[in-house]
């Protein structure tokens, strides 16, 4: 029996492949639960297109009704309850048997009636197995199609009619089986027992109920072999009645409707989370762009205030250069040839004139030039910290959309924990050991060009002895009677020198310095920046893949809101 057309078909496959695509593109953004209960329930009802619930006591033939239906005998039949679980019988190219859930087992089949069909077979639901009623309840809402079996022996017994009323309630189409009509010996027998049902039904039901009296051995009898035993078995009138009835285009139409409303409707509602969602993250991307501004802003503004602060350490070096050949032209001359023999004399001059407080101010201005760096960092850390901290208390009230939605949740954990961590980072800050660090290079640096052990030497210190060393080529001018000969040409020649070299050394040391802060100047911002960034990395993180999962989940229930409204523009199916 088949009752879907070619074009139905393919509508068929096209919605049940778009309803798996929306279930999978939903439990990946994150389906709510009821939701997922909803797009499930629609699934299974496709997977279900025509439902027939087989109810009925335990011995009324269901499993032999069923059997005959199919042609085959899939189901074991006896005197005794040989249903006590929910069987969901359906069509597959293969035979097979899987348990789905405690009470309810998958069989599928390779007959013929069940391509558009699938078959429930319950429980007897009469009083000797009291539990199986409330196994029976959970598919009779949705069945398209109730077959209740009562066996002609003892018809509409009193479970039956407790049984028919739960049905009643439920406004589902009935059909009324009495199985086991070859138990009659006459049409009288059988006319008197189908009369008594047809009377007891609408009476129940309160409107006319199709009653079908059956021979379910005699139909399978027929299916196997023994074709002069259809006609008696008047199994066919039953199965007209269930094709005519399943095929009508309407019935189609509504069968198809509720998956594709409750299918567009959760696309609306998630398109909807979607820009909700969307509202949030242009927030959270104002953040991150606000911390990265901010360090873009501080790295630029950092870097020329440290090219004024260098300024003033080369201008003192600059004036230093200036008084020494000053003091070059003022002492090497020939009428104090024989001062330039005293050494000590010189050179004590030299530091007096030349260097003067050099050394105190130069190590001052990098003690500054240090401090101020430490501080602008851990500045810069806090101005973070507290951006961070504010944004937080705006979002702390905030509600977007569904509350228990695993975006809101997630996010809200890695601000906490961005706040958490840049707090420990500030608190950790060690002022001290950072500009301890930073000064502990300079001195190296000036100690190299000094080709000097750095010790526990100062930059003071060590700038000292680079500016003394400068007047020693000074002294050390022969004494003796050729000293007048000998100046003339000796100390032209003596003062050029020492220019030269004090230039050379001068310039020597304000590079060395220069570089030396500098390099730990560089690596300070790029340690801060990039331990900030690294501090903000989580969440930038979760911003970005947020941003690209809205994106692709919008664009996807876009596409599968298309194909909806194609489907049911081909259905014709009016809103």
């Amino acid at each position: 029996m088949q009752i879907l057309t070619q074009d139905q078909n393919e509508q068929y496959l096209q919605l049940k492949n778009t309803l798996t695509e929306l279930r999978a593109v939903l439990t990946s953004f994150g389906i709510q639960d009821k939701d997922a209960h909803a797009l499930e329930q629609s699934i299974l009802q496709l997977d279900d297109l025509f439902l027939l619930v087989v109810v009925g006591e335990f011995n009324a033939g269901k499993s032999a009704f069923i059997n005959a239906l199919l042609g085959e005998r899939l189901l074991k039949e006896g005197v005794t309850p040989t249903t006590d679980i929910i069987n969901i019988i359906r069509f597959s190219e293969a035979q097979s048997e899987v348990r789905l859930e405690k009470d309810c087992l998958l069989l599928t089949y390779p007959a013929q009636f069940l391509r558009d069909i699938s078959i429930v077979d319950t429980p007897g639901t009469n009083a000797v197995i009291r539990e199986h009623e409330a196994i029976t309840n959970r598919f009779i809402p949705r069945a398209d199609m109730v077959l209740f079996i009562t066996s002609a022996d003892r018809p509409f017994t009193e479970s039956e009619r407790s049984f028919l009323e739960q049905v009643r309630d439920w406004g589902k189409k009935l059909v009324v089986v009495i199985n086991k009509i070859d138990l009659f010996e006459n049409d009288q027998e059988l006319d008197q027992v189908l009369n008594f049902v047809i009377e007891n039904a609408v009476q129940l039901i309160g409107s006319p109920v199709e009653v079908f009296p059956v021979s379910a051995k005699e139909a399978f009898r027929a299916k196997n072999g023994e074709p002069k035993r259809w006609e008696p078995s008047r199994f066919g009138l039953l199965e007209d009645h269930i094709k005519n009835t399943l095929d009508q285009e309407e019935r189609l139409r509504l069968k198809f409707a509720n998956p594709i409303g409750i299918s567009s409707h959760l696309c609306q509602n998630y398109q909807k989370t979607i820009q909700d969602e969307r509202k949030t993250l242009k927030d959270d991307v104002l953040m991150l762009d606000d911390v990265n501004r901010q360090l873009a802003v501080y790295s630029e503004d950092m870097r020329r205030d440290f090219k004024f602060r260098m300024s003033d350490i080369e201008n003192i070096l600059y004036e230093m250069e200036k008084r020494g050949n000053t003091f070059f032209d003022e002492t090497m001359r020939l009428l104090n040839i024989r001062d330039l023999s005293k050494k000590d004399r010189i050179q004590h001059q030299f530091e007096e004139r030349v260097i003067t407080d050099v050394p105190q101010a130069i190590e001052k201005k990098v003690s500054e030039l240090i401090d101020w760096l430490v501080d602008s960092d851990f500045q810069q850390w806090q101005a973070v910290t507290n951006h961070i901290a504010e944004r937080r208390r705006q979002y702390q009230n905030r509600i977007v959309g569904d509350s228990d939605h695993q975006f809101r949740y997630n996010r809200e954990q890695l601000m906490e924990e961005l706040g958490r961590k840049t707090t420990r980072m500030v608190d950790a800050y060690d002022h001290k050991e950072q500009a301890r660090s930073i000064a502990d290079h300079a001195n190296e640096a000036v100690a190299a060009t000094a080709a000097l052990e750095v010790g526990a030497v100062g930059i003071g210190t060590l700038i000292a002895i680079l500016g003394s060393a400068a007047a020693v080529d000074v002294t050390g001018i022969v004494l003796g009677s050729a000293i007048a000969i000998l100046g003339l040409f000796m100390i032209p020649n003596r003062k050029r020198k020492a220019k030269q070299e004090m230039t050379e050394r001068i310039h020597a040391l304000k590079q060395q310095l220069s570089e030396s802060i500098r390099k730990q100047f560089d690596l300070e911002m790029e340690r801060s920046i990039s331990t900030i960034q690294a501090a903000i990395a989580p969440y930038s993180q979760f911003v970005r893949a947020e941003q690209t999962k809205l994106e692709e989940t919008a664009a996807a229930l876009s596409q599968i809101e298309n194909t909806l409204v194609d489907i049911q523009s081909k259905l014709e199916i009016k809103e």
